[in-house]
């Protein structure tokens, strides 16, 4: 028992110093990210009948336009800062470029959308005030829709009726700050967000979440992961599908939880998503999160692409979606020795609400609320053939030394046995023989 105890002690004090030597020597090097530039890809879901909504009620019917694609290049961290407590603080810059070659369109091209000014103001002018808001819209001549380039929604236009610039993301910014273990005193921290602020109506929110670009090594793939996603101010939850090769590297596959956007009465963690009971139909509806508060009071509902998982209902109020689970779920592929992503997709899809006015012209057809989808995006990114070589030579390799190196053990463990037993009953028997004599 003794033996057995030392050696698995060896293998094991082995395999973990290999990992150490990995993630200090290796890994940490390339700024704890074994995949740094992601591809973006949005395709906007225009509308087909804006008239016959505006006018006579209809029910809108979307066509799916795109995809419009962008490399996204993550800069040298900026204010980094090592802490006493085995922290490091950082600011995450991003800048997004527009690849041609990749899309479907230019990015100058125009799209017919839910236009962002109404609804936004639909949403967050109360009722009473409906009247003035209807004379703000026909004063700068906007109606439920409009019709914008790509590169405007994307990335900024001045609009007529807020008169301020409005933009459904952000180039050139960044993300943060992180506070980030490093893994100094505890290896199962490693790469573990200890905070992140993030702007919430106007004030930073500080929370506590892990990371999505690696994880703690030695996966359990009986565990869920639970990383951050900054998109929706908030931790979500994945599970373990499957294993497979990922250029000569098994990974385990891991796909969002239902319960991430399930309804408040199936999830309860998400009723502070729920903030208008009357639109969500008392908190019924799944598969939307209103993340408003962290989108400084922007109203903004985020869905799986083409209200994936969610209640038909949605889908019922827009027509021209085809949600399927290949082509819209979220998913990771995570090494699991090591913990580090090694291919990814996120996929989520930006909605706001409309809804029925007695005094907004533009409105007054319209029989429902409805959460209406504008655009959704696929970002997706994966280690190159170089760093996949680095890896099996690095990690791969060890374990497969480390595997040699347990068979050489075990056999000389088993060696060792029965020369032992060997000689013991070799002993056993001549100190017998000398008792008879």
């Amino acid at each position: 028992m003794g033996c057995c105890n030392a050696r698995c002690g060896l293998i094991t004090g082995a395999v973990f110093g290999a990992v150490l030597a990995i993630l200090g020597g290796v890994l940490i090097p390339l700024g704890n990210l074994v995949i740094e530039g992601t591809v973006k890809k949005f395709w906007f879901l225009t509308v087909n009948n804006p008239q016959a909504v505006i006018k006579d009620g209809a029910t809108p019917v979307v066509i799916e336009r795109g995809p419009f694609t962008y490399k996204t290049r993550f800069l040298p961290k900026h204010n980094i800062t090592f802490n006493p407590n085995h922290t490091a603080s950082f600011l995450l810059p991003t800048i997004a470029t527009f690849e041609p070659n990749m899309s479907v369109g230019t990015e100058d091209e125009e799209v017919v959308v839910l236009n962002l000014a109404v609804a936004g103001a639909y949403s967050l002018v109360p009722k009473a005030l409906h009247i003035l808001l209807e004379g703000m819209i026909k004063s700068s001549n906007s109606s439920l829709f409009q019709k914008r380039s790509v590169k405007e929604l994307l990335w900024g236009y001045t609009d007529p009726l807020l008169k301020d610039t409005l933009s459904l993301f952000e180039n050139g910014t960044y993300d943060g700050p992180y506070n980030v273990f490093t893994g100094k005193d505890d290896i199962a921290k490693v790469a573990t967000i200890e905070k992140i602020c993030l702007r919430s109506n106007y004030k930073p929110v500080c929370s506590f979440f892990p990371d999505a670009s690696s994880f703690a090594p030695f996966v359990d793939k009986k565990k869920p992961l639970y990383f951050f996603s900054s998109d929706i101010c908030r931790s979500v939850s994945a599970s373990y599908m499957r294993s497979y090769p990922l250029k000569g590297i098994t990974v385990y596959r891991y796909s969002l939880l239902h319960s991430t956007l399930a309804s408040p009465v199936d999830n309860p963690e998400n009723h502070c998503y729920c903030r208008d009971r009357e639109v969500t139909k008392n908190c019924t509806l799944a598969g939307v999160l209103d993340i408003s508060t962290c989108q400084m009071g922007k109203p903004i509902y985020i869905s799986l692409p083409h209200f994936l998982f969610a209640s038909p209902l949605l889908r019922e109020q827009v027509q021209g979606l085809s949600p399927n689970e290949e082509h819209h779920e979220t998913f990771l592929d995570v090494e699991p020795t090591t913990g580090f992503t090694l291919n990814f997709a996120k996929r989520i899809q930006i909605n706001m609400m409309y809804g029925p006015s007695k005094v907004i012209t533009v409105l007054k057809k319209v029989k429902n609320y409805t959460i209406f989808p504008i655009v959704w995006m696929n970002e997706t990114a994966s280690l190159d053939d170089a760093t996949a070589d680095m890896l099996k030579e690095e990690l791969v390799s060890r374990i497969q030394l480390l595997a040699t190196v347990q068979q050489a053990l075990l056999g000389a463990g088993v060696a060792i046995f029965i020369v032992c037993l060997i000689s013991y009953c070799c002993v056993r028997r001549n100190t017998n023989q000398g008792k008879q004599a």
